[in-house]
């Protein structure tokens, strides 16, 4: 309260209720306590709030206390009563094969994939999407979140030993209702977390981030993703390596408690109760051991589509981009994909393809239509050139 009078200049307990997410009665008791320690100087009473800045003593507290902090935003929630929150609101989901169609209707997606993907869910524990580039693991990883209909409430700071820690984040967290609605406003109603990080992922990034300036920190990725969900994306294409991911995760992953550090030493407990979903194209053997693995009791290989699935694709992406098509097109593009050098169908292709020849329309000036001779020019943009053609997998037949 005193860094927030000090920061405005002028203040009223309304406007420091607003402010600091306060009740009335918390602020004014604390007004109080501070007027009648020649803090708080009223200048003013407007109905019945007051308007008052620092005396000069208030002043002198005031930047003591800026020493320690200058976090003078929404009051921070304890440590106890995070861990009693995340752990209250633990996911628990209900997922059918018919539910989880809904989930990802906009995808065309295998019985099989389905039915490994259900159980996963249902154990809210860790995932490992992994097969070649281009099949969709990411698009899978993406629409995971539609299968939560419930919200849950973050707080906007939380105080470790006198340390505050910024947890709410407006980039990551999409606050559902209007601000206040709760009984606490130091708590927010948001959608259950969805944060992806991929390349850029830094071994900071998992560890408290300390402002000097402000000794304000910054909550790392896992704890602002608690009661939700986190996707590294191409895992083991980070600057941080793989290995040494692991090795900070082993036990978070297992016993699902993780620990950070404040920057004078002080170590402390916070909850892991989050589903990693890791996605890569890399060979799963090569980036983590045994031990680690055994940790991520959901593994999903993500092969690539057969022929029919890859037609359907194809079907979906023009009927819902409204694109006219000439008859066949699914399997003249299966072809021209077959002599441009694929070696298996990718659930990418009908997508990147169509997108390429709505480029080539455009650059042209003509209205969008997919036929043969567009989507040559569209596999000879996409494709890199082989010397060798590849394994005849798609049949013989070459497109007159």
């Amino acid at each position: 309260i005193v860094r927030r009078a000090y920061m405005e200049g002028t203040s009223t307990i309304f406007g420091l209720c607003q402010s600091l997410k306060l009740p009335h009665r918390v602020v004014e008791q604390v007004f109080r306590s501070l007027r009648q320690q020649q803090i708080l100087d009223v200048k003013g009473i407007m109905g019945e709030d007051y308007s008052f800045t620092l005396t000069n003593a208030g002043h002198r507290l005031a930047v003591n206390r800026r020493r320690i902090s200058h976090y003078a935003g929404p009051a921070p929630v304890s440590i106890r009563e995070y861990h009693k929150a995340v752990r209250a609101q633990m996911a628990k989901v209900k997922v059918s094969r018919e539910s989880l169609m809904k989930a990802l209707s906009d995808l065309v997606v295998t019985d099989r994939l389905l039915d490994q993907l259900g159980p996963a869910l249902v154990s809210q524990k860790s995932l490992f999407l992994y097969g070649p580039t281009g099949n969709g693991k990411t698009s899978l990883a993406e629409r995971l979140m539609r299968i939560y209909e419930d919200t849950v409430l973050i707080p906007y700071a939380v105080e470790v030993d006198g340390q505050i820690i910024v947890v709410y984040d407006p980039v990551v967290h999409e606050r559902v209702g209007e601000p206040g609605s709760q009984n606490d406003g130091r708590w927010v109603v948001c959608k259950r977390p969805f944060i992806v990080t991929g390349g850029e992922m830094t071994p900071g990034m998992l560890e408290l981030r300390l402002d000097t300036a402000s000794q304000i920190y910054a909550a790392p990725l896992q704890m602002k993703a608690n009661n939700g969900i986190l996707v590294i994306d191409d895992f083991g294409r980070q600057v941080m390596s793989p290995r040494k991911l692991l090795n900070r995760w082993i036990l978070p992953l297992d016993r699902r408690v993780d620990y950070l550090s404040l920057r004078y030493g002080v170590k402390f407990q916070i909850p892991f109760e989050l589903m990693v979903v890791f996605s890569t194209n890399l060979d799963p053997s090569e980036l983590a051991d045994e031990a680690f693995l055994r940790r991520i009791h959901n593994k999903i290989y993500v092969e690539p589509v057969d022929a029919t699935v890859f037609d359907a694709i194809f079907e979906q992406v023009t009927s819902t981009r409204a694109i006219p098509a000439e008859p066949d097109s699914a399997l003249k593009l299966r072809k021209l994909c077959r002599q441009a050098g694929a070696r298996e169908l990718r659930a990418c292709l009908p997508n990147d393809i169509c997108t390429i020849i709505q480029w080539i329309k455009e650059y042209e000036s003509e209205p969008v239509e997919i036929r043969y001779p567009d989507m040559e020019r569209a596999v000879k943009l996409y494709f890199t050139r082989h010397t060798a053609p590849a394994d005849d997998i798609f049949g013989t037949e070459r497109i007159e």
